[in-house]
């Protein structure tokens, strides 16, 4: 099944209809995305302070779940 769109009357594209697995890597790769502007975030706001990357990680999927 390839990518389906939805129309209106006139013919304009209004919905998507995506096969799952290209649902779900969709979602990963913004997941993905979301981790670089996290790290892009953290380096802007950089005073000296560091942490362990497990700690980060933590932090992050925090952060990850609450934007949701």
């Amino acid at each position: 099944m390839e990518t389906q769109f939805l129309t209106d009357e006139k013919g304009n594209r209004t919905a998507v209809l995506l096969p799952i697995k290209k649902y779900n890597k969709l979602l990963e790769k913004l997941e993905d995305l979301e981790d670089v502007r996290l790290y892009d975030e953290a380096k802007r706001e950089d005073d000296g302070y560091r942490i362990a990357i497990d700690e980060a990680f933590k932090i992050i999927e925090e952060k990850r779940k609450t934007a949701k």
